[in-house]
């Protein structure tokens, strides 16, 4: 059954790539989520205290450390890491058990367990897998949205990836293959596109180009690497 509260930013980041003729889907779906989580933890969610415990229990990785400082509200940042640091320092400090154990040995695992945790990243987490699903309903039930997912500029390969992985999942054989050539088609379009750009912007360096336009090789570095990674919690 579609959840009304993925399926319409689906449908509204599909329309959105179409439009602009650029993109994937669904990293513009990701971005959405992360500027809407960044937003709220500085927001109403701060000072909640269900939310504080787990902010406090799981921090936030080095890019999302980033986004918050990004959001230009130090003291609402300072307020998160007030009681972080104290739970952390608390968590590290040794105690008698550590000396049983050896020395430092729960700390380190605590740091260690803190270096792989991030609020954000599970809150996003959850939101991407739910629409992953969806859009894998959607294009099951909707003979609309498959005209959107194969009239889309490209798929990110890591995002291709995820979602053929939830379709194999989801649906029959026989329309999983369909499928799979809807997103796949633009995909390896702009792929090639990409190998003449990259290709194309190599040569510029060369001098016996140097009176060559540089056509649409000017940015190709940036869109190969934003073709090929995405940021490490949609990959899973």
């Amino acid at each position: 059954m579609f959840e009304t509260i993925y399926t319409i930013p689906i449908n509204e980041a599909f329309d959105k790539s179409i439009e602009e003729g650029k993109g994937c889907p669904f990293c513009r779906l990701y971005e959405k989520f992360e500027n809407d989580e960044l937003e709220l933890i500085l927001g109403g969610s701060m000072m909640e205290p269900d939310v504080r415990i787990k902010t406090n229990k799981l921090g936030f990785c080095h890019r999302h450390y980033g986004g918050l400082l990004g959001r230009r509200n130090r003291l609402g940042v300072a307020l998160i890491l007030e009681s972080h640091l104290a739970e952390i320092r608390g968590g590290v400090k040794s105690s008698m058990t550590d000396a049983l154990k050896g020395a430092g040995s729960s700390a380190c695992a605590r740091i260690r367990e803190l270096n792989k945790s991030c609020y954000l990243c599970s809150r996003i987490e959850f939101s991407f897998g739910k629409v992953m699903d969806n859009a894998v309903l959607l294009w099951e039930a909707e003979p609309a949205f498959r005209k959107k997912a194969q009239a889309q500029p490209y798929y990110c390969l890591p995002h291709m990836e995820l979602y053929a992985r939830v379709a194999k999942d989801k649906l029959k054989k026989k329309e999983f293959s369909t499928f799979y050539e809807h997103i796949s088609t633009p995909t390896l379009r702009y792929f090639d596109e990409l190998q003449e750009d990259v290709s194309w912007f190599c040569k510029k360096f060369d001098y016996r180009y140097d009176d060559e336009p540089w056509g649409n090789s000017k940015d190709s570095v940036e869109r190969s690497v934003a073709f090929l990674s995405v940021p490490a919690d949609t990959e899973k």
